[in-house]
């Protein structure tokens, strides 16, 4: 049986020796209630978009609290047209549901961008491949284990 992104993740982050916590909690669907049973502030929430950029998919994490501004988006990443992936793209690309997907683009063949206004938080917190498990890490480790593109798209 191949082993769940959160293994894979998991795995990743152990072997890189950065230091992570992870929680388990009720099932949560937006980043408000991921971050009211994770007991933090919704700005450390690292939410990983995956997005159609021309003809290719990326993944895009940006702080919980903020929403992708579309011109800034199309600038950053270099593209005429941006737009979500529709779930089921989601689901083929990652395996998993949207809401649950890490900020770890490289799990899935993705590349990752990340706006930097995620740093301003010492430590971020993400889903972990399932809607009940959660993840807290420092940004510092983040931005080392996976080396996103900084791009501004908030």
């Amino acid at each position: 049986m191949p082993a769940s992104v959160f293994d894979r993740l998991h795995e990743r982050l152990s072997a890189s020796g950065s230091a992570f916590t992870v929680l388990r909690h009720e099932p949560v669907t937006t980043s408000e209630q991921a971050a009211a049973v994770r007991g933090v502030a919704l700005a450390s929430g690292a939410k990983a978009l995956v997005l159609k950029a021309g003809e290719a998919f990326v993944l895009v994490v940006v702080p919980a609290d903020r929403k992708l501004d579309s011109k800034k988006g199309r600038t950053a990443l270099g593209s005429r047209s941006i737009r979500f992936a529709s779930r089921d793209e989601v689901v083929q690309l990652t395996g998993l549901q949207p809401g649950s997907i890490p900020p770890f683009g490289s799990l899935f063949g993705l590349p990752t961008y990340c706006d930097p206004a995620l740093g301003e938080n010492a430590a971020i917190n993400f889903n972990a491949g399932d809607h009940s498990i959660s993840v807290q890490m420092g940004y510092a480790d983040f931005v080392a284990v996976e080396r996103p593109t900084m791009a501004s798209v908030t």
